[in-house]
């Protein structure tokens, strides 16, 4: 399960887009959209882009928010996260 993840960063949302399709393509039931901090808008509009747009028979299974601890070179931070999974009908 842990090859099916995307982690989204400050790339354009259509490369995310272009991967979790990739991987669906490629066989898999389900794909998990990762994100942390600023990026977490970006995944959840990378996870609607694909269910709107590209695969409509994608849907939500679950989503998971956390909150991590991040050492900066100061101390620590903690940071929001998310994780969506994404799942074929």
């Amino acid at each position: 399960m842990e090859e099916h993840v995307v982690f989204v960063g400050n790339k354009p949302v259509m490369n995310y887009v272009l991967a979790v399709i990739t991987q669906f393509n490629s066989g898999a039931k389900e794909v998990v959209v990762k994100a942390r901090g600023r990026a977490i808008s970006r995944a959840v509009d990378v996870a609607e882009i694909v269910r709107k747009r590209f695969l409509t028979d994608v849907d939500v299974k679950d989503i998971q928010i956390a909150t991590e601890s991040v050492e900066t070179s100061d101390d620590k931070a903690n940071v929001s996260a998310i994780e969506i999974t994404l799942a074929k009908q």
